[in-house]
């Protein structure tokens, strides 16, 4: 009787750890362009297919362009393409989640300074080889997100 009763209890808790988990199959998977298509998102998931190797991230800017009505905020490399990404828009959690592959984080990051729709950016190196970023914003905006080349950049336009 207390083995039934341990075993149910252990299969609840496996069970509301899997109904909590992101179904990655719902979801819209969008290949970033080499150009800005002005095609916005609120959530899913990106990726590029790039592919450097040891690429560094060198900057990090941002500016707000009153007259398109988007902030734009550009990750600079050393690099003449991105390296590789994979990436999260969250609406629930109004986060941008995005992992670079190859990459390690430059010596001249400084400060974010103060952004019309960012509240913070934050890095997680990965071993020697990754770099994770959580982009918070300060309420659900859509995105639009492309690469540009010779430097490469990663652009993300943001807007209410």
């Amino acid at each position: 009787m207390f083995n039934s009763k341990i075993l149910v209890l252990f299969l609840s808790v496996l069970f509301l750890q899997v109904s909590n988990a992101q179904d990655l199959m719902s979801e819209r998977i969008r290949k970033i362009s080499d150009k800005k298509r002005s095609i916005y998102f609120k959530g899913g998931i990106f990726h590029s297919t790039n592919n450097v190797s040891g690429a560094v991230l060198k900057s990090i800017r941002h500016g707000y362009q009153p007259a398109n009505g988007y902030e734009r905020l550009v990750f600079d490399f050393d690099s003449a393409t991105t390296p590789r990404v994979y990436g999260y828009k969250s609406e629930k959690n109004k986060k941008i989640f995005i992992d670079f592959f190859n990459t390690t984080i430059g010596n001249g990051i400084g400060s974010f300074g103060n952004s019309k729709y960012v509240d913070k950016v934050e890095f997680y190196p990965v071993g020697d080889e990754s770099l994770s970023t959580e982009v918070i914003l300060k309420s659900d905006y859509s995105i639009d997100i492309f690469y540009l080349t010779n430097p490469g950049r990663l652009v993300i336009d943001i807007k209410n």
